[in-house]
């Protein structure tokens, strides 16, 4: 058995590119043929299969075209394909910044993203403009089930409804823009349930894609395969714990991620993570807090650690407002300490439940 030190030091921000969201072109690219000037386009043949697979896979679709939005998506419809894509931008936009709207609604990074398209210009165009973004020509549809980058290594019971819960989640959205009040009584509509529980060996395949696919509300990067996260779950000297949420609208899943190395007197906390639907809904601060009251009732001090990225600002934040203090800051890595003296309480409109 490799030491958990040396699974750290090999398991640290490792390069595995995951596409999360294809972004499809429609004219000659999805359907043969050019919607406004021949109503009668056909779907591409295998489209239909290629679509579905990749949701199965929990890749999530959207649509960058340039159209007329109404007529597109009525066609869409009559293919029985509309469902499978959020966010569609149908538009006489750039596809760049068409691209751009469907990164910012699912909240995810452009190296997640992959756009296929027919015409060299339009494909050339989002590569100068976004170069994270992984180009495909449509001329290589047929080929794209077998790039490494759309086989997760995993399917999960969460990648298979992915779809659904973002659809949920626009439900959600839609339901805040009306609402009239605060964030915090919206918030008490929802009727949450949030549940933290020691990993089980069934929660790990969803652990280890937590830990590829968090990127913005990840205190350290690390990523751990799932044969590291079983030896932790199993370790004396670790805990790993995982969280899930539901409200009235539906399960997100199972969104949130804990490491804590466990010495005599002092735990370290090596990841914590929080998927990215759930930024907005305060359950970071109530993981966080229930790691401060673990720490406190163990009588033990309580470290973190913190590895600074271009898109992590936000879980650096966090720990500064649940009072953590820098004692140490070599660039690479911050470490982080709590003196326990200021635990919040869970706020009154989440049902919390702590599961040994």
């Amino acid at each position: 058995m490799i030491s958990s030190q040396q699974q750290d030091v090999n398991s640290k921000q490792k390069d595995k590119k995951v596409i999360k969201c294809v972004v499809w072109d429609l004219d000659n690219t999805l359907w043969h043929g050019v919607l406004l000037e021949d109503d009668k386009v056909s779907v591409r043949e295998n489209i239909v299969n290629l679509i579905q697979t990749l949701d199965s896979r929990g890749i999530i679709q959207s649509i960058a075209s340039k159209n007329e939005y109404t007529t597109a998506i009525a066609k869409l419809k009559e293919f029985g394909l509309k469902e499978y894509f959020l966010y569609p931008q149908i538009n006489w936009n750039s596809k760049a910044a068409s691209i751009k709207e469907i990164a910012k609604s699912l909240n995810i990074g452009m190296d997640a993203i992959s756009f296929i398209d027919d015409q060299l210009f339009e494909l050339e165009e989002v590569k100068f403009s976004l170069p994270e973004i992984l180009c495909i020509n449509a001329d290589e549809i047929e080929n794209i089930l077998d790039m490494p980058v759309m086989n997760p290594r995993f399917i999960t019971e969460d990648s298979q409804i992915r779809r659904l819960m973002y659809a949920s989640d626009i439900e959600r959205q839609n339901a805040e823009k009306e609402f009239v009040g605060t964030a915090d009584e919206f918030l008490a509509t929802l009727n949450m349930n949030f549940t933290i529980s020691s990993a089980k060996e069934e929660d790990l395949q969803r652990a280890e894609e937590l830990t590829l696919r968090t990127n913005q509300l990840n205190t350290t990067g690390y990523t751990y395969s799932y044969d590291e996260l079983n030896h932790f779950r199993q370790s004396d000297n670790h805990k790993l714990l995982i969280a899930s949420l539901e409200d009235k609208y539906g399960s997100y899943g199972k969104i949130g991620l804990v490491l804590i190395k466990c010495e005599s007197n002092l735990w370290t906390i090596k990841l914590l993570l929080m998927s990215c639907r759930v930024m907005s809904r305060g359950v970071g601060t109530i993981m966080m807090n229930h790691i401060m009251s673990l720490a406190q009732s163990n009588n033990v001090h309580l470290c973190a650690e913190f590895v600074p990225n271009d898109r992590n600002r936000m879980m650096y934040i966090s720990y500064k407002f649940a009072g953590f203090k820098e004692i140490n800051n070599n660039s690479n890595l911050v470490i982080f300490e709590n003196d326990l003296t200021r635990i919040q309480p869970v706020p009154s409109y989440v049902n919390f439940q702590v599961i040994a």
